[in-house]
């Protein structure tokens, strides 16, 4: 079974779906919001030749996904597979931004349970690469079960922190968030 980069997903609280060209607009008015971005290795963000960078690198990827809000179909934030690696069977989940609006836990919880869920079809380990200055998403990710592995570059070579899950230790099925659908199935 080939991993799916970009599903369709759904709970009752959102709704994951591959991003498109077309979200350019509405996804940078949530991206305009310079409080999303100031822990993030990249604080200017929310300008818009900078976001455009973001937005194209995103859809050039094989994993970008668009985060809507079902209660009123608006796009809320965004998320990525990335570096899938068969042989180690794992996946990075990263660049994810959601609307301020949607802060608080329960909208960024849910879509890493539906993001993971999904991943442990296909991989034993989920890996995320934060920023040592964005102590949010650190917090976030160790909420979901994320457990540190140390510091490290990336790729580009910009410090991180790699945490890690690994599907037998994950409990995500266990936590309320709904009922969830995978829509769609794989391609």
């Amino acid at each position: 079974m080939q991993f799916d980069f970009q599903p369709v997903l759904s709970s009752d609280l959102i709704k994951v779906r591959p991003l498109r060209s077309a979200d350019f607009d509405e996804l940078f008015a949530v991206a305009t919001d310079p409080l999303l971005w100031e822990q993030h290795p990249q604080p200017d963000r929310h300008r818009k030749d900078i976001f455009r960078g973001f937005f194209l690198d995103a859809l050039a990827s094989r994993g970008a996904l668009a985060v809507v809000d079902p209660r009123d179909s608006r796009l809320i934030g965004s998320s990525r597979y990335h570096d899938y690696n068969a042989a180690r069977r794992e996946v990075e989940i990263g660049w994810t931004f959601l609307a301020r609006s949607h802060w608080g836990g329960a909208y960024n919880k849910e879509l890493k349970r539906l993001m993971l869920r999904h991943a442990f079809q296909f991989v034993d380990t989920v890996v995320f690469l934060i920023g040592p200055a964005n102590l949010r998403s650190q917090r976030a990710v160790e909420k979901i079960g994320g457990v540190l592995s140390g510091p490290g570059p990336d790729k580009a070579g910009v410090p991180c922190l790699l945490y890690r899950i690994e599907a037998g230790n994950w409990l995500g099925e266990c936590e309320g968030g709904g009922s969830v659908g995978v829509v769609g199935g794989l391609r």
